[in-house]
């Protein structure tokens, strides 16, 4: 049977180091990292405000076509990282977004495979007027 304990810590650390690299790479379109981050795999989907990536290939040239530079993101709000035994996790942050009225919220499904590793395999990323209840 597959352990399915939650949040072992050394996990929670090692998904936390992945996510917190990829944020940095987003900041520098540092895009070896930011593709490096994601299954290759036309199964892997990332939605956001302006882009429905289908698939590593359509996720890849949305991350080349991109700006650098800081983003939405001017102040984290909330992180949470759950993990479920030792190859399943979720990321979710809820953040300020930069210079406008209005709450962003990013989600990531990681998943740890045998011959390269944590890899997200899903993710989100939306902006809501309301002021969430954290």
């Amino acid at each position: 049977m597959t352990d399915k304990t939650a949040n072992i810590p050394e996990v929670v650390e090692e998904v936390r180091a992945l996510f917190e690299r990829y944020e940095q790479a987003l900041i520098d379109k540092d895009v070896e990292v930011l593709d490096a981050t994601f299954w290759n795999s036309p199964h892997t989907i990332r939605l956001a405000n302006h882009e429905h990536g289908y698939g590593f290939d359509r996720i890849h040239a949305f991350r080349t076509a991109r700006p650098p530079g800081p983003g939405t993101k001017e102040k984290r709000l909330r992180l949470d990282i759950v993990t479920i035994g030792r190859d399943i996790a979720t990321v979710t942050l809820v953040y300020k977004v930069r210079g406008r009225d209005m709450t962003g919220r990013q989600m990531q499904t990681w998943v740890r495979f045998p011959d390269v590793g944590w890899k997200v395999i899903a993710a989100h990323v939306s902006m809501i007027a309301e002021q969430p209840v954290l």
